[in-house]
This record gives C-alpha cells, structure tokens and sequence, in this order.
C-alpha cells in the first residue's frame, strides 16, 4: 500500500510540476490579458457601471436580491454571487496566503494582486459564456459551465466537433475530482485540525457534525445551498473583514514598510542578509500567481456553473457579478489577511525572511494573537470553520453539475451521498497527499476551461459590444442573450 501511494505522490508531483509551472500561470494569467485587451480594459472602463449593477445596485434594485418561487429553479443574481463565493472564500484566503508570503516573500502579495486584476476579466468571460451556452435539464433547471461552451460553442466550430466534447467530458472529470478534494476533504481536515487546536473537539466528533450539517444542506440541492450561503457568506465575511482591519490599525504605524516590501519583494529589491531570503523575483512571482489562483479560481471554469444558474437573461450582467467576485475574494479578503501577517512583526519587511516559525493558518493565528491574545487562534479557527464549511456547500454544486454532465441529472443524489459520506474521511484522515492532488486536479480543470475562452474570446467581445452599444449607447439592436436562441432563428431564416 505504501509502495501505491509513493508511487501516485511520485507521479502527482511531476503532473503537478507541469500543471502550475510558469507556463500554465503565464498561460492563466496571458487569457486574463487577452480578455482585458479585447474588452476595452472593462474592469476599469466600466468600474462605475459594474460596481453599480452588482453590489451597488442591492439596496438599490430588488431584482438583484429578489427570492424566485419555489416552482422557479433558478436562483437570484446575489444568491448566485454568495454561493460561487462560498466556494472560492476559503483556506485559500487563510492558509493560502500565509504559504504565499512564507514562500515568495512580501512580493508574492503584489503577483497575487496582478493575478486577481487580469482575472476579473477571465471570471467576466467564463460567465458570459456560462449564461450565453446554458440550456435547460429535465428538471429544468439551468446547467452551465465550461463543459457547455466546450461542447456547443469550440464543438459549434467548424471540424471541432470531436475536440469539444472530449475537452468538456475531461473538464467535467476533473472537476468531480477536484470536488472531493478541495472542495471536500481538505477544507474539512483544516477545519478539524484547528478546532482540535483551539478547542481539543476530536477529529472524529467535527466530521461527524459537519457531514449531518452538509447533508441537511447538499442533499436539498441548489436554492438551499444558496439560501444558506446568501447567509453565511456576507456574515463570515464581515466578521473576518473586522478582525484583519483591527489587526492592521493596531498596527497602522507600519502600514509604510509593508507597501514598501511588497513592491520592493515583487520586483527583487529587497536587502539581502540575516539569513535565508526566499528565492528571488521568481519565486514572488510563482507563489503569488499559484495561490492567487487558487483563492479566487479564476481561470478554473469553476464558479461559472452556479452562475449559469442566476435568473438574469444578461450574459454580461453576469459577468459584471464574476469581476465583483474576483475583487471581494482577492483584493478585499487576501489583501487583508497579507497585511494583518506582514504589520505584526512575524516578517522581516526589510529581507522578507520569515522570523516566525509558525506555517500556513498558525501563521495567520499568531498574527491575530498579537492583538487579540489567545482569543486570536479562536477567532482564526472558527474563521476556518466558516469558510471552509462554505466552500464545501459551494464545491458540491460544482461536483453536482460535472457529475450531471458525465451521467445525467438522475445520477446526481447518488454523488451528493458519497460527497457527504467523505467528509467524515476528510476529519480523520491525513491529507497532505490529497492537498497536493487538490491542486492538481484544479490545474487540470483549467486546461480546457481555458482552451475554451480563449477559442471563444471573439464571441465575449461580440456580446460585450452587443451590450453596451444597447445599454450605454442606445443602439436599438437584438440582444445576444442565448446561443440556442440564436442558432434557432439561424435555422428558422434558413429554411
């Protein structure tokens, strides 16, 4: 048995390496560029109108948070948001970060922010293609994602046919992967080793506990998954928002040197001295792209499948709800978590060497301890316990939709069980192999995700135009809402 498994870790390390090398972050990064480029720059732009028809626009617009009936499958635009960010606010935004600056340095930070900056346009593109590719299952419910625009809008392509379908079946393989890994057993074995720190509750208790949660929750599919996280989300998010902020003003006299050492770390020109000092421009460069990723998913084809599920006819008003998205997650929460690590003396800001030896969440928990005394640790594994509980829910409705895909909506209860059955493996189990599978299985699911935006950037910009000339210019034009609305009037004026 042990022979198998160092020969997967063996084998997974090399996929690995390849997977979130520099080329596969410069290739996930370079779709970002391309979008932003095709776009005009939108996310800047367009900065007012976004902001405006996303989280500006909740107090302002009732549809934007308007509950549908319980005959209506779909879901609200801002239920929608909560639950893509349940799934993507999580240990990435703890851990994740704290292995960035343990790693790359200070300037793993400032990468983190270009990674997030680009990939608000690649989240905008997934979505718009996400809402523009939906169709209707036999529960009528919206399926989309990267394995719809894979198969009708690459396999709509002349001789791509064959090259579609087989890049959205090994899309939707992955991604059920990836959801017993990320989005399953490691956020849960996080929360049960640092509940088991903070409180001393046994493994075995946490798993047991949140499995009955889960499945009370995953089992009553997707409108309960989001009327818990439309809940949860805004709450966790507050609350930890607060506690970093408290950190940091607490600490405000260094807020100076920590701006200093994330530019000054990202471009290389740190002092050298007192010991090891990270590895230069190319590993802030590395860590701060690969956790980026990892904590905001943008790139993934990921948090498109529950955004195809809004009730919006608007691809682009979607798409707006995936830039927000991109910027709560990494701008707001990560940039928070850097600064509450970096302000409280736990880094050397002048060489970037680490001074505390703490790693990933104790890292994080230490920086907290320094204001908050031992309530710190407390506060950081219930922190914990939110987000990762959070990715869970919003995980399972990515593995449901990929399951569904494979096999059909009537399959989909069967993975629903084993997805919750694994969480009690998830609190019991070691998991460093499964972390390092995680990530790589994520990587995997980008490759075609990514194949699919870019082979279908021409028709984002098409809709985008389509959009604004509509909405901000005045043009009186059809509007490009659906692809299976438009290739039926195709068909119709042909015959």
């Amino acid at each position: 048995m042990n022979s198998f498994l160092n020969t997967v870790e063996t084998v997974n390390n090399a996929v690995n390496g390849f997977v979130w090398g520099l080329p596969m972050l410069i290739l996930l990064v370079g779709t970002g560029v391309l979008m932003t480029f095709l776009t005009k720059g939108f996310q800047v732009s367009h900065i007012a109108h976004w902001w405006k028809n996303t989280i500006g626009g909740i107090f302002t617009n009732k549809h934007i948070t308007a509950h549908t009936g319980k005959e209506d499958t779909q879901i609200s635009q801002f239920q929608s948001l909560c639950t893509a960010l349940a799934a993507t606010i999580g240990t990435g935004n703890i851990a994740g970060v704290a292995a960035a600056i343990a790693s790359g340095g200070p300037g793993a930070i400032f990468w983190m922010w270009i990674v997030a900056f680009f990939g608000m346009m690649t989240n905008f593109s997934e979505n718009v293609l996400g809402i523009y590719y939906r169709r209707r299952n036999i529960n009528n419910e919206w399926s989309g994602g990267a394995m719809y625009y894979l198969r009708d809008g690459l396999g709509g392509r002349k001789g791509c046919k064959q090259i579609g379908a087989v890049l959205a079946v090994l899309f939707s393989i992955f991604c059920v992967l990836a959801s017993f890994g990320i989005g399953n057993m490691s956020q849960i074995n996080s929360i049960a080793v640092n509940i088991k720190t903070a409180f001393g509750i046994p493994y075995i208790v946490t798993g047991i506990l949140l499995m009955v949660l889960a499945a009370l929750v995953i089992v009553g599919g997707l409108k309960r998954i989001a009327t818990v996280t439309e809940t949860l989300v805004p709450f966790m998010a507050i609350v930890y928002i607060i506690g970093a902020l408290i950190v940091f003003i607490a600490n405000i006299g260094q807020a100076g040197e920590v701006f200093s050492a994330i530019i000054k770390g990202a471009f290389g020109m740190r002092a050298v001295g007192g010991g090891i000092v990270g590895s230069g421009v190319a590993m802030a460069i590395q860590w701060g792209m690969k956790r980026g990723v990892f904590s905001n998913e943008a790139g993934l084809g990921s948090s498109v499948m529950v955004h195809s599920s809004s009730n919006v006819r608007e691809p682009v008003v979607q798409g707006m709800w995936g830039i927000f998205e991109v910027f709560a997650d990494t701008i707001i929460v990560c940039t928070l978590t850097a600064f509450a690590v970096l302000s409280s003396g736990l880094v050397d800001l002048e060489t970037g060497a680490m001074i505390s030896k703490s790693e990933k969440t104790a890292l994080v928990a230490e920086a907290f301890s320094t204001v908050f005394g031992k309530a710190g640790s407390g506060f950081i594994a219930i922190a914990i316990l939110l987000f990762a509980f959070s990715t869970v829910l919003g995980w399972s409705q990515y593995g449901t939709k990929g399951f569904e895909y494979l096999f059909g909506t009537k399959a989909v209860k069967g993975y629903q069980i084993v997805f919750v059955i694994f969480i009690v493996f998830g609190a019991t189990m070691d998991l460093s192999l499964a972390w390092d599978l995680s990530d790589t299985f994520n990587g995997l699911m980008a490759i075609p995700n990514l194949i699919g935006v870019i082979a279908l950037s021409g028709t984002v910009m098409k809709i985008t135009k389509n959009y604004l000339d509509r909405k901000l210019h005045g043009k009186d034009i059809k509007p490009m809402l659906s692809a299976l609305e438009d290739i039926q009037e195709l068909h119709e004026k042909e015959i």
